[in-house]
């Protein structure tokens, strides 16, 4: 989505389940509308957590007139996947059409792929299948030629300059746990999630009076988060030795935050322990999961 949009809306890591909420991208052009709905990946869930991440991909499925289900080309699918199998069942055959598409074609020997393509087609009855790289954007054209041709003839739903409906403090707090997934090991990054507490707009926005522009520039946004982790051992390696973690974390999170707001910004971090958040429904719905 990032990719087609030419813009990071959705967080990136190498780290598997990153994603966490429904993220919904619109792209405009002369000829259509595309709102996209990015879901967390499937898994087997363990907490309320994962089951508020289940319900967001449930949901997004269930409102969508196209479904382009995703794989990561460079991997084999493993033979008697039985989750992967049940999320293939699952998918609609008839009433919707389904897209496979393959992605990561760009580090991928091409003689690779027709095996791998013949492997999902007998899986299921995918509609068409697009290799492609978000990386390079290379078969992302012909992915959304086909695509714009299966959506429902509608009014747009949404203004044509947006690109998301999330506000800004959403993409702030997902921007500051990117960075912690990138920078912290193991299960802390998991036991981690961010709550904005204040986010000042200093200048014009927030006097309520006019102000000349350079001025507005010059006086820094203020943002305040918790990060909740659920043990004290993982707010001492959050913290790191004298601060030194979250310094960084802090650092380069307020580097992209500034990029993403266009205004410089003072960014204040706490950690705070919420034993068992994971699996505590009513603070995760209070939190915003599962939306």
């Amino acid at each position: 989505m990032n990719g087609l949009l030419q813009q990071k809306i959705s967080i990136v890591t190498k780290k598997p389940q990153t994603t966490r909420h429904r993220i919904l991208g619109i792209m405009t052009t002369d000829a259509y509308q595309a709102v996209f709905l990015d879901t967390p990946g499937i898994i087997q869930p363990r907490y309320a957590l994962h089951e508020a991440m289940m319900d967001s991909a449930a949901s997004a499925v269930g409102d969508a007139d196209v479904i382009l289900f995703m794989v990561d080309a460079s991997k084999q699918p493993r033979e008697g996947d039985a989750q992967e199998d049940s999320i293939l069942a699952g998918l609609p055959s008839q009433s919707r059409p389904v897209y496979l598409v393959l992605n990561k074609v760009d580090i991928v020997e091409k003689p690779l792929l027709l095996p791998l393509i013949e492997k999902y087609a007998a899986r299921h009855p995918f509609r068409e299948i697009f290799p492609v790289s978000a990386l390079t954007l290379e078969g992302t054209a012909a992915l959304m030629a086909s695509v714009s041709s299966d959506l429902p003839v509608h009014p747009p739903l949404y203004p044509a300059d947006i690109v998301s409906e999330h506000h800004d403090r959403f993409f702030v707090a997902e921007i500051i746990r990117e960075k912690i997934f990138i920078r912290c090991q193991e299960e802390v990054p998991y036991s981690t999630t961010v709550e904005i507490t204040e986010f000042i707009e200093r200048g014009a926005a927030a006097e309520g009076e006019p102000e000349p522009a350079a001025r507005q520039k010059s006086q820094k946004w203020f943002i305040s988060a918790d990060v909740y982790v659920e043990r004290d051992s993982q707010k001492g390696i959050l913290i790191g030795k004298k601060g030194a973690m979250l310094k960084e974390i802090g650092e380069l999170a307020r580097r992209d935050i500034e990029r993403f707001l266009d205004h410089k910004v003072f960014l204040d971090l706490h950690v705070r322990v919420r034993t068992g958040w994971r699996g505590d429904r009513e603070w995760l719905d209070h939190q915003g999961y599962g939306r």
